[in-house]
């Protein structure tokens, strides 16, 4: 029958006290067997029972804009390589280049590899610890020292031992400290998937926003273009007379305007491109100009999203929290196991002779075996306080990680909010370009059949021009809020960071 840990504990103490009065050796046993871990036992915090991320219920998809409707699968998971939905070779390719050689995220890896080598180097805890020692040395012994009226005598002294030693856990302190190194361990693992997680993100942002910016710039150009051929007729007509110079004016203002927002646009663009180049490791030197279209980007349809109970067991965020909050508790046992007495084995054996020929000889060999205890007695208030301390350390880690609830679904709910809000926008956005778009062909008919003047064209351009850029605006912020949405539900986790947990 399957017994828990804790009933064990209770049972064995239940029978040491039954064999105490009848048998005194027990109390021997019960030392070296029959001790249980002080400290208070990690259990973990239990999932929420909310079943939705907003007041009420949580949508089922958005609208439909620009033909497509995205879609909430709730109780879905992220699969590993999410970013693969849009299908856009480069953008693949840019976070693969990532992965490998993001300074940030190798780091955490490092961090990962040093925490797991901590733990396996303490485990050496458990085991006995032999040592050998080789000390030749030469003397001059002076009876004088022990009352003796003879010559003093000059000899060499040549010491051959071993020793071992082996720390008693009786009090289990050394297992909570083992079991906070494996938290801390854990504390490194969802690190380096939260630095995964956040890298494959930015990279999504930054070529979303490259493509966007691009397309920005090339739709200001186009109005430019087409602003410095409405001067060329505009000044001609002014020399003609037939129009007054202030429409030249007019196409003079709003060309110079368009041409402003150029250096901005450009800007952006170039530090975006810096950025990627930071993502993937390289140099802002040696990182071309990458060359990325909206319409290389596909949006992806249907989006898998986590249950609020799912969330907290697979957001990194989250679960590095409860990582803390485990190594928190561990340090109360660790704490408390202070304030008990350590005990510990040791032995020596060992040769020593004063002629190396002779070390192994009869009469030189020796040995010795013990056991030693020690008790903290008098410390003043320390040793309680430092267990206090420790019992505040995990109450506030306990904060920390309803915090980091709290959070990652609020940030589920806003991604959630954002692509709903993103389709309504679009939807209008795009409404706008096609009436604008409309309004400036028939303007520009009715100015060829002198009907309107000048300052009307002028207007719808304006007009045209700001739809135009608001829409591809729009269109990049909701695929960047769709990489945010897959971030939010911390879902896919890397084939580098799996394998070394399955170490």
């Amino acid at each position: 029958m399957f017994m828990s840990p804790k009933n064990k504990c209770v049972v064995r103490r239940r029978t040491l006290i039954a064999n105490l009065l009848s048998k005194p050796y027990y109390l021997v046993l019960y030392f070296f067997l029959g001790a249980c871990a002080v400290g208070p036992d990690f259990k973990r915090p239990p999932a929420p029972r909310i079943q939705s991320y907003n007041y009420g219920e949580d949508p089922s998809g958005t609208i439909t804009a620009n033909a497509l409707a995205q879609h909430f699968t709730y109780n879905g998971r992220v699969t590993p390589g999410w970013w693969r939905l849009f299908n856009c070779p480069v953008l693949d390719t840019v976070v693969a280049q990532s992965i490998a050689n993001n300074p940030t995220y190798l780091a955490a890896l490092a961090n990962l590899r040093q925490s797991e080598d901590n733990l396996r180097a303490d485990y050496g805890i458990f085991y006995p610890q032999l040592g050998a020692s080789f000390q030749p040395s030469r003397q001059e012994f002076s009876p004088a020292r022990f009352g003796e009226n003879t010559a003093p005598s000059t000899f060499n002294l040549y010491t051959l031992s071993t020793s071992v030693s082996y720390v008693l856990d009786i009090f289990g302190g050394e297992r909570r400290m083992i079991e906070a190194l494996g938290a801390e361990r854990d504390v490194q693992y969802y690190n380096a998937e939260g630095a995964y997680m956040t890298l494959a993100g930015n990279v999504v942002n930054s070529i979303v926003a490259v493509a966007a910016y691009q397309a920005e710039i090339e739709s200001t150009a186009r109005i430019i273009r087409y602003l410095r051929e409405q001067e060329t007729i505009t000044l001609s007509q002014v020399k003609a007379g037939t129009v007054p110079y202030s429409n030249l004016l007019s196409v003079q203002s709003q060309l110079a305007l368009a041409e402003a927002t150029l250096p901005s646009l450009r800007q952006q663009l170039a530090h975006t491109q810096h950025l990627l180049a930071t993502l993937v490791g390289e140099p802002t030197g040696d990182w071309p100009t990458l060359n990325v279209a909206l319409s290389d980007l596909t949006l992806p349809k249907d989006l898998p999203v986590s249950l609020p109970s799912d969330l907290v067991r697979q957001r990194p965020d989250i679960m590095m929290a409860e990582a803390q909050l485990q190594t928190a508790s561990a340090q109360i046992g660790v704490a408390t196991a202070a304030m008990f007495p350590s005990f510990t084995l040791t032995g020596d054996y060992g040769w020593n002779n004063t002629s190396l020929p002779a070390l192994f000889g009869t009469g030189a060999a020796f040995w010795m075996m013990g056991a030693s205890l020690a008790t903290p007695l008098v410390q003043g208030p320390t040793l309680w306080y430092q267990r206090k301390a420790a019992i505040d350390a995990y109450q506030q880690a306990l904060a920390n990680y309803r915090q980091a609830v709290l959070a990652g679904f609020a940030q589920v709910a806003d991604a959630l909010d954002a692509l709903q809000h993103d389709a309504q926008a679009l939807a209008a956005q795009s409404s706008a370009v096609e009436s604008s778009a409309e309004a400036l062909r028939l303007t520009q008919i009715n100015y060829q059949a002198g009907t309107v003047n000048y300052l009307q064209v002028l207007t719808a351009d304006n007009q045209y021009l700001q739809a135009r850029l608001g829409y591809i605006q729009t269109v990049g912020q909701r695929m960047q809020d769709t990489g945010a949405l897959f971030v939010a539900v911390g879902g896919g986790l890397s084939n580098m960071t799996t394998a070394l947990q399955e170490e």
